[in-house]
């Protein structure tokens, strides 16, 4: 068999990011490279990019510094890889997009890199928000909320983008109230499609209401999940140890397990 020709092996002299983006050129080389990686674009791969970044929340969430370190890795190449991609249609580079970062984060910290004064979280926050609106210059207020974002967390960056000027409940218990209303509407909601409606409006009156609540419905939702699997999986463990079949248990009995996982 014709052995290929190797690429240069990557210089010493390179730091650990000029070497990463070394390989993923190499990956992408028209002749040499791996004719899975070069088949990719941008479309293709964004559904790994979300699901890198995804895996750096579990890892954090897990407490598991090691998995974060390989999590963070496999994120950063989805960087280099989407960089790779522009640089070849000659639209920017990954320095471009350093360089960019880097410029918008002095930008929002004249707290830091100018003469504005902050004295706590709260005074950045502020200071974070009115430098954001002056570099977008945004039509409305609900601009710049990312489509793709999870529903649950797009609820919650919308209803906050709208508190800010004002299309707030006065309190949480106005916010509650319109819960409980919704609640009453989902309820006696008879079609499904009006079901579906009525079922949209309660999650987005739930979202509300945890925001104002200092709650964050993606995140609780994230970690709702994680206990549901670690007791799901104990009633589980907890059958095979018994020698029991676990969906041969009744609810009644699957239930005092799950009570005991409690």
């Amino acid at each position: 068999m014709k052995q290929k020709p190797k690429f240069p092996s990557c210089s010493k002299e390179q730091n650990s990011i000029e070497k990463l983006k070394w390989v993923m050129a190499c990956l992408r080389d028209p002749e040499k490279g791996c004719p899975w990686d070069k088949e990719q674009d941008f479309k293709s791969i964004v559904k790994y990019t979300i699901e890198e970044a995804y895996e750096v929340a579990d890892a954090i969430e897990n407490g598991n510094m090691a998995d974060l370190k390989d999590e963070l890795g496999d994120l950063l190449l989805q960087v280099i890889y989407h960089t790779q991609m522009a640089s070849e249609d000659n639209v920017f580079s990954f320095d471009d997009v350093a360089d960019a970062v880097a410029e918008k984060m002095i930008s929002r910290h004249p707290h830091v890199f100018g003469d504005a004064e902050a004295q706590s979280a709260s005074d950045v926050n502020e200071i974070w928000d009115d430098q954001k609106a002056k570099e977008k210059k945004s039509d409305g207020a609900l601009s710049g909320v990312t489509k793709g974002l999870p529903a649950l967390l797009r609820s919650y960056k919308l209803q906050k983008k709208a508190a800010k000027v004002g299309y707030e409940w006065p309190d949480s218990e106005g916010a509650f109230k319109k819960l409980e209303e919704e609640i009453e509407e989902f309820k006696e909601a008879t079609e499904q499609t009006h079901k579906e409606e009525e079922f949209g409006d309660l999650l987005f009156c739930l979202v509300n209401y945890g925001r104002m609540q200092g709650l964050n419905a993606e995140e609780a939702l994230r970690k709702a999940n994680n206990k549901f699997i670690k007791r799901f999986e104990g009633m589980e463990a907890d059958c095979v140890k018994d020698g029991v079949e676990f969906s041969s248990l009744s609810l009644d009995e699957m239930l005092t397990l799950w009570r005991a996982q409690k």
